[in-house]
């Protein structure tokens, strides 16, 4: 099946790089480009693609916006949003993977990740490289972040190492690797935590982890 996706960025020689990049692939074709921010919700809205590329910086609604309406909490059918940056500390990015965004990818990272990027979106699962995760993770860590909500059915050993796992930008793959269980498992595990905490992707759950100090902002380690 052929990956139907939308780019918006401002910069034309942007979307044309993004574009070769992307229908190089077999697998990959982009449907629509947007110049700017409302463009690419009336373009998504109307085409309804698999995966939106959004810039995080563009006029008109900027990419925190334009995740929000295609993909926040109150949309009832949403699309994947995966955030594309030349700032991978950029202050908008971390409103963008909370409202609702499955991913982000930096614009020199590479086509390799750039198409892994939009495949694992395409599935309903998400990359966020773990070096990004970890520098994340690091610019939270003098924040005050509100309290966080305690799931009413308490999280297993295991589900809480997957939620870590997680929180560190490791795949469902990785994971089943580090804690010798099955794919299967995993994605088990994956929709039990969704179900107890009440969140809709591993970006959320990430960003839940971070939030209530699972791992330790200094290291990317446990948190003690």
């Amino acid at each position: 099946m052929t990956i139907r996706v939308l780019l918006a960025d401002d910069q034309a020689m942007i979307r044309s790089g993004l574009r070769l990049i992307l229908e190089d692939q077999p697998d990959i074709t982009v449907v629509a480009e947007a110049a700017d921010g409302a463009e690419a919700v009336a373009l998504a809205r109307r085409l309804r693609p698999d995966v939106c590329l959004i810039d995080i910086r563009m006029p008109r609604l900027d990419g925190i916006e334009v995740t929000r309406a295609l993909a926040g909490p109150g949309v009832t059918d949403p699309l994947r949003v995966v955030i594309v940056t030349t700032f991978d500390l950029d202050e908008y990015v971390y409103g963008a993977l909370r409202a609702g965004a499955v991913g982000f990818i930096l614009k020199n990272a590479g086509p390799t990740l750039l198409a892994e990027a939009v495949r694992a979106a395409s599935t309903g699962d998400a990359l966020i490289s773990p070096s990004i995760t970890l520098r994340l993770l690091q610019h939270l860590a003098p924040t005050k972040t509100p309290a966080v909500a305690q799931p009413a059915v308490p999280l297993s050993e295991r589900e809480t190492e997957v939620i870590r796992a997680i929180a560190r930008g490791r795949t469902n793959q990785e994971i089943a690797a580090k804690l010798f269980i099955s794919l299967s498992t995993v994605k088990g595990h994956l929709a039990s935590i969704q179900m107890k905490l009440g969140l809709r992707n591993r970006v959320e759950i990430a960003a839940w982890a971070w939030e209530s100090r699972l791992v330790d902002p200094a290291n990317g380690q446990r948190a003690q």
